[in-house]
């Protein structure tokens, strides 16, 4: 069983990953589930318990709301922004839902959304049980989901909820030219073929998108969809939803930044656009809006942000630039998600924005010429430096310090390419042996510092 690039990157909706498009997707297939076997007409009652991490940072992350409109059939890629407050208002009104088919369920989200941060599950700590029941109290479906990063969820098995299923998102059987588990099958396959780390990725894509045009075009849908989210967050203004009322600053920088330029010359305006481009990115997350996971929502500004800078700022920068910028990405976020965790609440945010250093970090060097050893060292330099970063979120919102450690990280992704193409790809620490180290350091870490918004910066700063 393989992971795709298009199973790392995907088009979705914020603020998080493991607590938006998870959840959503979860509700997706459980509400399926009911339909096809016929208890859908059944259903008296549907409830959740949300528990752990979930438990704990949900309604911060949107974690109920998300389930709710992945019941009516939505998903993150495609469900109206602009329509989903009504929806929701609707089911909060009238105490239920409308099915996909159609079928009208009772669901009071005050009595149906149970948040239990206390039930620390042994498989994952973002996990949520759903259960339909009749209108004798009758359990007609009961069904576990672990959503263990990156939008990727996992079912568990119906008689032993520490176990799981296999991942039928994430189950590409059929076998490819180049097979990669370790950073060091990637630069073995680079030696004796004589590819590049985006040739051989492409060539264990075609095996299942079969051609070139189709992978293209959905690496340019990524790109258009980084390219759609920075753009609307450099025009959005206000303040993003809340309690802490945090003022969205992406457009206000970027005036800043324009009448600075015009007025200096500053050759370290360069880093002022990346931050400007990941805060646009970022916040617009944090609002809930369309971004592409990259790995993880919450790390969904950093790779938007290199790449806008690689556009505006490299000579010779085009689309097939951009695509290998992907693949190279894509791969490397791969060999983290087989061997480590992408997860926040599994490792702290060394596995979300850490990770997506790491990735931008790689991919930029691949782009700008470097070799297949220059890009691994890249990697490794992005998460040597990320190293035990906590996942601490006030007020359990992906604002604070979510949006600017992801503008620090592209920052970082830049620097640590330049560094790697100083030198000659020769370095003593492998990607393969910093992914171990930040899955051990992520093992090691307390919970508290793990999504759940019970310590570090979540307990030390007064919500106001």
């Amino acid at each position: 069983m393989s992971v795709s690039v298009f199973d790392i990157f995907r088009i979705g909706i914020g603020p998080s990953s493991s607590h938006t498009v998870g959840p959503m997707r979860a509700a997706v297939r459980f509400a399926e589930e009911l339909i096809e076997s016929g208890l859908d007409v059944r259903t008296d009652r549907l409830w959740v318990d949300f528990m752990g991490s979930l438990g704990a940072t949900g309604i911060g992350h949107s974690t109920d709301t998300a389930f709710q409109l992945g019941l009516m059939g939505f998903l993150p890629a495609d469900v109206d922004l602009d329509k989903a407050p009504g929806y929701l208002e609707a089911i909060k009104r009238d105490k239920q839902l409308r099915l996909a088919n159609g079928t009208v369920i009772a669901f009071d989200p005050e009595r149906d959304i149970i948040l239990s941060p206390e039930k620390i599950a042994i498989y994952h700590t973002n996990s949520m049980h759903v259960i339909a029941q009749d209108k004798d109290g009758q359990v007609l479906l009961s069904r576990r989901y672990y959503s263990i990063g990156g939008g990727f969820i996992v079912e568990a098995d119906h008689d032993n909820f520490d176990k799981v299923t296999e991942a039928k998102e994430t189950a590409h059987t059929k076998p490819q030219p180049y097979p990669i588990a370790t950073a060091e099958d990637m630069l073995n396959w680079c030696e004796k073929t004589g590819l590049s780390i985006p040739e051989i990725v492409r060539a264990n894509e075609r095996v299942w998108w079969q051609t070139d045009e189709a992978i293209n075009e959905q690496l340019d849908k990524l790109w258009e969809a980084m390219q759609a989210c920075v753009a609307r967050g450099l025009r959005a203004e206000g303040i993003m939803p809340g309690p802490m009322k945090v003022r969205r600053r992406a457009k206000d920088m970027l005036q800043k930044l324009m009448a600075f330029e015009g007025a200096h010359d500053d050759s370290l305006t360069v880093l002022d656009w990346i931050n400007v481009f990941a805060f646009a990115a970022n916040e617009e997350n944090a609002c809930g809006g369309r971004v592409v996971t990259a790995p993880t929502n919450g790390a969904a500004g950093v790779i938007p942000a290199v790449l806008h800078y690689y556009m505006k700022f490299v000579k010779g920068a085009d689309i097939n630039g951009v695509r290998d910028f992907l693949l190279t990405a894509g791969q490397i976020g791969i060999l983290y998600k087989q061997n480590a965790s992408i997860s926040g609440a599994e490792v702290g945010c060394q596995g979300e924005v850490g990770v997506a250093c790491s990735m931008a970090a790689g991919a930029l060097t691949q782009v700008l010429g470097g070799t297949a050893k220059q890009v691994e060292n890249a990697a490794e330099i992005g998460m040597e430096h990320n190293l035990g970063m906590t996942c601490d979120p006030i007020a359990g919102q992906v604002q604070i310090p979510c949006i600017e450690r992801n503008a620090v990280a592209a920052v970082k992704a830049v620097n640590s390419a330049r560094m790697s193409l100083m030198g000659n790809g020769e370095h003593y620490v492998s990607l393969d042996n910093v992914i171990l180290t930040m899955l051990q350091t992520g093992r090691d870490m307390q919970s508290k510092y793990k999504e759940t918004s019970q310590g570090g910066l979540a307990v030390t700063v007064v919500e106001c």
